[in-house]
């Protein structure tokens, strides 16, 4: 009896204090569909319900930098009306997705003070396209180039691979034999091949290859990057000559001043300081009554 007692007053204090079993599941949190099909992201709850739960979906684009409202309300808000829906009161069903897809999806369940959710990403395949790359035509010998290839179609990202003449380039040239004294860098993520110090043995024809898991690679036309030397011996003539050009513009003019071809700059003499004195309008002046302009020079 007295166990028996314990127990009904740990109930009692349970049912009290609202205090319940919950959780938030799914039974697949990475979901990979290819574009324009059709897929469900699942989640699911436990507890002791009074009533149904709230249930909502957002989604967060791959950037993670904006959410958006899927589901809210008991509806799917009007941006997905047309192609989602939610069945057995909390899975999202979409019956045809876009790229524009690709992200996370939360699906929060509520009720009373308990909160509960659970993330699906989502990954709409989309093979690649012909990818658009950089190559210079011509370099010169000892400067820094850099090719780079992208493709802005590719999900989930693509990765990129670089060929010269036909021939695969390694991710590190230094553990194949033929590759020992290349000094390139590849970033395999970003599409870029590094050329710190190009030279001669960089010459070729260099082409890019996107990849993805959504569908065959693609690659970009083939293009040859030529590497000159650079022309010293005309650099330092092209300076000679513009030193001896401004030499000699320099004589020419000093040559027009001493002939007096330039005019020369006039040596400017001190005015003298004219006082002005009125004559006076009642007497002590000139008999003639007439005003006079009596000046004076001040050395």
């Amino acid at each position: 009896m007295f166990l028996y007692g314990l127990v009904s007053v740990a109930l009692f204090l349970f049912a009290a204090t609202g205090v319940c079993s919950f959780s938030v599941t799914t039974n697949n949190g990475n979901v990979q569909v290819k574009e324009n099909e059709g897929t469900d992201l699942t989640c699911s709850y436990t507890g002791d319900f009074g009533s149904s739960p709230r249930v909502e979906w957002k989604f967060e684009n791959l950037k993670g930098s904006a959410t958006t409202l899927v589901f809210y309300d008991g509806r799917p808000t009007s941006h997905y009306a047309d192609r989602v829906n939610v069945y057995g009161s909390s899975n999202l069903r979409f019956s045809k997705v876009t790229r524009q897809d690709t992200g996370t999806y939360v699906c929060e369940v509520s009720y009373a003070s308990n909160y509960g959710e659970v993330k699906v990403k989502l990954t709409v395949l989309v093979p690649p396209s012909p990818p658009s790359c950089n190559i210079p035509t011509s370099v010169s010998t000892g400067s820094e180039v850099v090719l780079s290839c992208y493709d802005k179609d590719g999900s989930p990202p693509c990765t990129y691979m670089w060929y010269k003449d036909g021939t695969l380039l390694p991710q590190d040239p230094s553990k194949h034999a033929e590759f020992i004294n290349a000094t390139y860098k590849l970033n395999a993520e970003k599409g870029t091949l590094t050329f710190p110090i190009v030279t001669q043995k960089d010459i070729g024809m260099y082409y890019c290859e996107a990849s993805n898991s959504a569908g065959p690679p693609q690659s970009c036309q083939p293009r040859k990057m030529e590497v000159r030397d650079v022309n010293k011996g005309g650099i330092i003539a092209a300076v000679i000559i513009v030193l001896l050009l401004l030499a000699l513009l320099g004589l020419g003019i000093w040559y027009a001043y001493k002939k007096g071809y330039l005019p020369k700059k006039s040596e400017s003499k001190p005015k003298p300081n004219v006082v002005y004195q009125p004559t006076s309008l009642y007497g002590g002046g000139d008999t003639d009554g007439d005003f006079k302009q009596k000046s004076s020079f001040v050395v």
